[in-house]
């Protein structure tokens, strides 16, 4: 599936969870471009927020104003806070516990009440699971999941953290790209996010990795710079239901949703890009390949 300089061909390759016959349609990838689109609310500062969906996965987009405050009650479960270079700081408060974030980090923010304060403009991105089923009903893309994908496995939380639900900080500073490891990859219960290096070029054509994945969908999140997904439909036993390649162009800050089991890579075609890839529920390749940064803290099943 991969070329075997491309470190990911070392990947064992984990077995579906789930048997789909193969004539059920596949579903459409999902294109959402966040500033192009009409906010799914506007806070009293002129702030705006978009929310989108995937199978599994909420993520809401702020164009936060310094003294926002984005808040949570009765939170089902912990949610992740992804914070780049562009970013605004953020004071995240959490069952008493308090963090002030003003670099690029992965933030997990543990079930019940949450506020997050916003210090500077800038974005807050946000990642719940679909257990917040008020932010999945307000998605700007929610009918394209009325009905369950048949051929994405359902959610199914991995074991709680080591120690139990708590705000938790992970500063990509300390954690850099390494030789050996692809990415910087952090799982919680429910969510796999893998911050991918920013690019000061374009990728090389004669260079891309397409692959597919059987049963879960990857959300690739664009924060710096322009995008090109390729994306190949397989053929099933009812020409009706073929779908034509798509080629499609996104800048940022925008979501491409990728359908199992489409053939699929997406290659960076500005001068400067960073992609950030998120998978739910966690992906048990990466999480067998030793690659998981906080693997200690959010055992596997």
């Amino acid at each position: 599936m991969y070329a075997t300089d491309d470190i990911r061909s070392k990947l064992t390759a984990a077995a579906p969870t789930t048997t789909v016959d193969p004539s059920k349609p596949i579903r459409p990838a999902q294109w959402i471009e966040f500033l192009e689109k009409p906010p799914t609310e506007t806070l009293a500062s002129g702030g705006r927020t978009w929310i989108a969906r995937a199978a599994n996965l909420i993520i809401a987009y702020t164009d936060a104003r310094a003294g926002d405050v984005l808040t949570r009650v009765d939170q089902a479960d912990e949610y992740v806070v992804l914070m780049n270079r562009d970013s605004a700081a953020l004071r995240v408060t959490a069952d008493e516990a308090t963090e002030t974030v003003d670099e690029e980090a992965l933030i997990v923010v543990p079930p019940g009440g949450s506020s997050i304060e916003v210090l500077g403009d800038g974005p807050v991105i946000r990642l719940f699971s679909t257990l917040s089923s008020d932010l999945a009903a307000t998605a700007l893309n929610a009918d394209a999941y009325a009905e369950p994908d048949p051929r994405c496995a359902p959610l199914v939380p991995w074991p709680d953290p080591v120690g139990g639900f708590r705000l938790r900080v992970y500063r990509l500073a300390d954690t850099p790209i390494a030789e050996g490891r692809f990415g910087r990859i952090f799982r919680t219960t429910t969510i796999m996010v893998n911050f991918l290096a920013e690019e000061p070029t374009p990728r090389n054509a004669r260079k891309l990795s397409p692959h597919h994945h059987d049963d879960f969908e990857q959300i690739s999140l664009a924060v710096i710079g322009r995008f090109v997904h390729h994306i190949r439909y397989p053929w099933g036993p009812d020409s009706h239901q073929w779908r034509d390649d798509e080629h499609g162009e996104l800048g940022s800050p925008s979501i491409c949703v990728i359908p199992p089991p489409t053939v699929h890579t997406t290659q960076g075609v500005g001068e400067h890009q960073q992609l950030i890839d998120i998978f739910s529920p966690p992906r048990v390749d990466f999480s067998e390949s030793g690659w998981v940064l906080n693997a200690d803290e959010y055992p596997a099943p």
